[in-house]
């Protein structure tokens, strides 16, 4: 049975790890003890691969895409799409056929020229059975991919499609150097700015400057991303002066430890971060929509989002952030109801009580949605029983491949992955024809149709209570002073740091 695992990340926070970590004072403004002209990064969840075709883990991207591995396009911090390793593109008529003329100059860190060739082998490797379903799920959409000559690629599509070149920026149209000898899943084999120098598993990853780049080379010379496993760590990493960056803040109660500018410097930006409470629709009572409805009346998200992440971060209605062209705010089509909850439930069946198992990864900010949501549906009348699961490996196990939960909670931060509900094989198994149509007809139309029929299809979600979207994920950086160059919005998979700069 087919199962596309979505990017989802580990994002780490938590009232009480908060109040523990906010001690600590810095050492130097400059970074402290990071060594110089180099970026120590604080991040969550680690890669459990360097292979980012094999694994839908987002700590892969996270630190490889762009940095290490480019694309024909890419993403900027605007959401804007621009070529990288494709200087131009032409698209036929008929909306089926792409023709990109490659940057001659653009080589692989081992020195040989990138060409055509290497970017069909890397699409076809991407669409083999062997690779990630959600990677595949994307390619499905080619018809053919010919190299016409070294520096020009041609794409032939099964039909027109509005999210095909978009997903050409992540992970999906990574290219690899097809004459790589080594085994990808420990050296990377990419054409960027950096080099995978050193994984320490459960520890970290380094990246050294790639000498060979073909394009403007970066500024810094390592970048090191040193993985913790809840905010009071991280913090206290930053506030000592061992990192120079925190790629996303994983305790918001705890930012007032950096409001002092002359030590620290906040970027506050955006992200495509749906902190979801997943349901199962094959369990009986959540395949009722008048029970997911009534859950979701159950539920107060503004003060759960005050709870769990201090106010910071967007109400959302559907799987749709604000930052997409079809978002409309529905934030209100559930209002906080429980005398509305306990009528729903009675309609269905429910009247004498309901009992879900919630199966939370071992995440701070899941267990901290989850014991709110805990106290919120039992004054309804649903018992919810918590069983915490190691993360990612466990989690994604019981969760996303054997579907053995009834709630779970976590971030989907893959761009425009309101896509995933049309697969009833995904793991919450929403399984709507109206919404696959819909979806269908979305990708296939013309541009302004691609944006009304996604933005009907997200009212269908909301309608359905698909899942219940708690909040969107603000991005919050801090970084010293003296480093510039870091994106302030996560409009991709990436953190980018390829024109980062740290100064004296």
């Amino acid at each position: 049975m087919r199962r596309r695992l979505g990017f989802v990340v580990a994002w780490v926070t938590g009232l009480a790890l908060v109040l523990a970590g906010c001690s600590g004072q810095a050492k130097d403004t400059s970074g402290g003890h990071v060594p110089a002209n180099s970026l120590v990064i604080g991040a969550t969840a680690e890669p459990p691969t360097l292979d980012p075709t094999k694994n839908n883990a987002a700590a892969i991207p996270q630190v490889l895409l762009y940095n290490v591995y480019e694309t024909l396009v890419r993403v900027d911090s605007s959401g804007n799409l621009h070529g990288l390793l494709a200087q131009e593109w032409q698209v036929s008529p008929d909306r089926r056929t792409y023709t990109f003329r490659l940057d001659p100059a653009a080589t692989f860190a081992s020195g040989r020229r990138l060409t055509a060739t290497d970017v069909k082998w890397s699409f076809d490797r991407i669409k083999s059975p062997d690779t990630s379903s959600v990677l595949r799920t994307q390619m499905a959409v080619v018809q053919d991919v010919q190299a016409k000559d070294p520096s020009t690629l041609v794409v032939s599509l099964k039909r027109p499609s509005n999210s095909w070149l978009w997903n050409m920026s992540s992970t999906a149209g990574i290219v690899i150097d097809s004459q790589a000898a080594g085994d990808l899943a420990a050296t990377p084999a990419g054409s960027g700015p950096y080099l995978v120098n050193e994984w320490t598993k459960g520890s970290q990853v380094v990246l050294a400057r790639n000498p060979k780049y073909w394009a403007t080379p970066p500024r810094v010379e390592n970048v090191t991303f040193r993985y913790f496993s809840d905010a009071t760590a991280m913090n206290s990493a930053m506030l000592s002066g061992d990192l120079n960056v925190i790629s996303n803040v994983q305790a918001p109660q705890a930012l007032d430890r950096f409001s002092d500018p002359e030590k620290y410097t906040v970027l506050q930006g955006t992200t495509n971060g749906e902190v979801v409470l997943g349901m199962n629709n094959r369990n009986k009572a959540l395949s009722d929509p008048r029970v997911r409805q009534a859950l979701t009346y159950a539920i107060d998200r503004k003060a759960l989002l005050d709870s769990v992440w201090a106010g910071k971060g967007t109400l959302i209605g559907s799987m749709v952030p604000p930052t997409d062209p079809w978002y409309e705010d529905l934030s209100g089509a559930y209002p906080y109801d429980p005398a509305k909850a306990k009528q729903l439930l009675k309609e269905a069946g429910y009247e004498s009580g309901l009992t879900l198992r919630m199966r939370l990864p071992t995440l701070a900010y899941a267990k901290g949605a989850g014991q709110f949501i805990q106290s919120q549906l039992a004054a309804v009348g649903v018992t919810v029983v918590i069983d915490e699961l190691e993360f990612p490996a466990r989690w994604i196990d019981v969760v996303m491949r054997q579907s053995d939960y009834d709630l779970t909670i976590v971030a989907h931060v893959e761009p425009r992955d309101m896509v995933n509900f049309a697969d009833p094989e995904y793991y919450w198994h929403y399984d709507s024809a109206e919404f696959r149509r819909l979806m269908a007809a979305a990708d296939a139309g013309t541009p302004q149709e691609y944006i009304d029929d996604q933005r009907v299809a997200a009212r269908v979600l909301s309608r359905d209570a698909a899942a219940d979207w708690l909040f969107l994920l603000p991005n919050l950086v801090v970084t010293t002073p003296n480093v510039s160059g870091i994106n302030a919005n996560a409009t991709s998979l990436s953190f980018d740091v390829t024109k980062a700069s740290v100064g004296s």
